[in-house]
């Protein structure tokens, strides 16, 4: 009998495969999503330093007010409208994604393609 990997190991190691490739600067710091069953987190994070510049998620109280449920399309692509307008505030312009071993399709896509129609560049 054939055994398969977990989904969830099979995303860990595309994440960390990912991770060896790019990493987030003071100029150019990193926006890493990741999404559970229920909800949706998004983070701004300077890896030369290890500090979460800017974070959002479903879970916040002003977020999900605005929602009528966290885990789907929908909520994503609010949740980078969020992302987007706090790290404008912040100063904060162009980032390089990072998909967390996700495949780039339906609330990631979402996700990534609302932060930049809200003004962030990657």
């Amino acid at each position: 009998m054939v055994s398969k990997e977990s989904r969830t190991k099979v995303r860990e190691n595309k994440h960390r495969k990912l991770r060896n490739r790019f990493s987030g600067t003071a100029e150019r710091p990193r926006l890493a999503v990741f999404r559970s069953n229920n909800h949706m987190y998004a983070q701004i994070i300077d890896d030369t330093v290890g500090n979460t510049l800017v974070s959002a998620s479903t879970l916040q109280k002003e977020v999900k007010a605005e929602l009528e449920k966290t885990n789907n399309v929908a909520a994503a692509a609010y949740l980078g409208k969020v992302i987007a307008e706090k790290a404008l505030d912040k100063g904060i312009k162009t980032v390089v994604f990072d998909r967390g071993g996700f495949i780039y399709q339906g609330k990631v896509k979402a996700l990534a393609e609302a932060a930049r129609e809200a003004g962030l560049e990657f």
